[in-house]
């Protein structure tokens, strides 16, 4: 017998996450190297990022036509970024197969939450292949994915957190919600839900969009309409030792896969996707187990789901999340605004929704809004890394990170009045948009 720990949600991560790893080891927290293995469809559409299969020999066209989309978006990725990747791929003439059994599930792999992989944003989805730093795998125009690239994964999560609570040097004030903001006469006051009262100089809010904007009172318009477009689905996490229901839905190789993408046979723009924690979380290594967490998107869609098939005597734990979607009205309506929110009335936001749902960029987030509240950042030596919070800051507080006259400076100059004209097209696009088809 042994304690059963395991982690839910997102456990790790891709080298590229200098941020990460790099505040990770100012904690000497260590991380386990792993290689992603993925199995995504059942029977005649099955195919994995490992072996050759019948599917991508079918469509092996529209895989070679696919890369050559993914270069054109990504060199016209401002007028991408806003497309969903449905619909371009819908105007460039793919196939159904390509769309629902290979570019779909590709998708619900890295931004699958809410079940809006239809509406990602293409742009978003040819960084993966294209982006020369952040890039996850290398593009196969005869299988489209050809590598199990290296991870890592991060230790316990409980403990990772304790360790870095404990030692970085804050008061951390537990089971203290907060229930209102208010600002004014260059003071922040906060009140907790047992009528406390507190008063400071700035305000970091680091949770979600939808709880900045519930305890501020008096939001401001651009804090309303920033906050206010932010998505978020209720998406269920049951954690389960049930094969049979794994091999029903599934391609199970038991040994070997970590990821595993199921495609709704009535819908197939609808997924669910599974992992193996056995094969990637390092506390769960050879402990002659193999446990599963399945992840139904999006409740509003809970008829389609299949939790009902599994056997209840085999379910460990069930876990609701709430997350943001990556579709394109999130890079339309919020992340155009954002920067006009930061610093306004002593109030600074973080948070991946305030770019892109990832470790990263929460990381880097936070990274940013210390530094804008006159904190150094803490990684210059580290070439990737300062490159990512560089574009970060400059994108998400139109700010440099060196102080003076600079070519990043000068960018952000440049870029302002663009910035503020994008920002004026997303408010008024946004009204339109609400009016006619929201």
């Amino acid at each position: 017998m042994f304690m059963l720990q395991f982690g839910t949600g997102v456990q790790g991560g891709c080298p590229t996450y200098r941020n990460v790893l790099n505040i990770m080891k100012e904690f000497n927290l260590e991380t386990s190297p792993v290689h992603l293995t993925v199995s995504f469809g059942k029977g005649k559409t099955a195919w994995t990022n490992y072996a050759p299969s019948e599917l991508t020999e079918r469509l092996q066209k529209d895989i070679e036509r696919f890369e050559k989309l993914l270069k054109f978006i990504n060199k016209f990725e401002a007028i991408f970024i806003f497309l969903p990747i449905a619909k371009v791929l819908k105007w460039y003439g793919f196939s159904e197969d390509f769309c629902n059994y290979m570019v779909f599930p590709l998708t619900a792999l890295f931004f699958g939450t809410g079940n809006q992989v239809p509406y990602v944003s293409s742009a978003i989805m040819a960084r993966v292949f294209l982006d020369d730093d952040l890039r996850l795998f290398d593009y196969d125009s005869k299988r489209l994915l050809s590598q199990t690239p290296e991870m890592f994964a991060f230790p316990k999560l409980e403990d990772m957190y304790k360790t870095i609570l404990d030692n970085c040097g804050l008061q951390f004030h537990g089971n203290r919600s907060v229930s209102k903001v208010i600002r004014g006469h260059g003071k922040v006051t906060v009140s907790d839900q047992s009528g406390k009262v507190e008063q400071f100089d700035e305000i970091i809010f680091a949770c979600d969009a939808e709880t900045a904007l519930k305890v501020l009172d008096n939001p401001t318009f651009m804090e309303r309409n920033a906050l206010g477009n932010v998505r978020y689905f209720n998406d269920l996490i049951i954690t389960h030792e049930d094969e049979d229901y794994m091999n029903k839905y599934y391609e199970l190789h038991k040994a070997v896969d970590q990821y595993f993408i199921h495609t709704d046979q009535n819908d197939p723009e609808k997924l669910e996707m599974s992992f193996n924690l056995a094969n990637y979380q390092p506390h769960l290594k050879g402990k002659n187990r193999n446990i599963y967490q399945t992840i139904y998107l999006n409740d509003h869609l809970r008829s389609i789901w299949t939790e009902k098939e599994l056997d209840p005597d085999k379910i460990l734990l069930r876990r609701w999340w709430r997350q943001f979607a990556h579709s394109w009205h999130h890079y339309a309506f919020v992340v155009p605004l954002v920067k006009y929110i930061q610093g306004k009335q002593n109030t600074w936001y973080c948070g991946a929704y305030t770019l892109i749902n990832t470790h990263e960029i929460a990381v880097i987030s936070g990274l940013a809004a210390a530094h804008r509240l006159g904190a150094p950042y803490p990684f210059p030596k580290d070439r990737l890394a300062v490159k990512q919070f560089d574009q970060y800051l400059l994108v998400i507080h139109g700010h440099s990170r060196v102080p003076g006259l600079n070519k990043t400076s000068l960018l952000s100059y440049v870029m302002a009045p663009f910035m503020l004209v994008f920002a004026g097209l997303s408010l008024i696009v946004n009204f339109f948009y609400k009016a006619f088809f929201a």
